[in-house]
């Protein structure tokens, strides 16, 4: 508003300057900076990344247990539905669904829950954190 008005009164350039935060975020862009995965929001990934789990998911055979949108024959009724799996707030409803953890739940779940039916299916810890990122933006 104080821009309009400066633009609409004739007040001096000063008066329009915008606050220091905006200028150092144009100042980021013009200079060509991007953003990397780690300045990414919370559960955030990279599209690459999500669509490497995606296609994980189906490699691992993950869908023999689960029901998982956008995995084809992804239809098990085994284990509970991937669907909106983003919005969980608990991973087999006792661990915090955090990146990282679902990323190691994936890895080693009995590590996490003792007793649990789902299997270790031998996925690297690479290869779990693109899984992690295609499951948390299943919203």
């Amino acid at each position: 508003m104080a821009f309009y008005a400066a633009a609409v009164t004739g007040a001096p350039l000063m008066h329009r300057a915008l606050p220091v935060s905006a200028v150092l975020l144009l100042a980021a862009f013009a200079s060509g900076c991007e953003l990397t995965e780690r300045a990414l929001p919370y559960g955030g990934a990279s599209s690459a990344q999500r669509i490497a789990g995606q296609r994980l998911l189906g490699q691992y055979q993950c869908g023999s247990c689960h029901a998982i949108p956008g995995v084809p024959i992804a239809q098990g009724a085994a284990g509970p539905p991937l669907t909106a799996f983003g919005r969980r707030s608990y991973i087999a409803g006792r661990v915090p669904n955090r990146p990282d953890t679902l990323a190691h739940w994936i890895v080693a779940p009995a590590s996490l829950v003792p007793g649990t039916v789902m299997p270790s299916m031998g996925v690297s810890p690479a290869d779990a954190r693109d899984m992690a990122a295609y499951l948390l933006a299943l919203e």
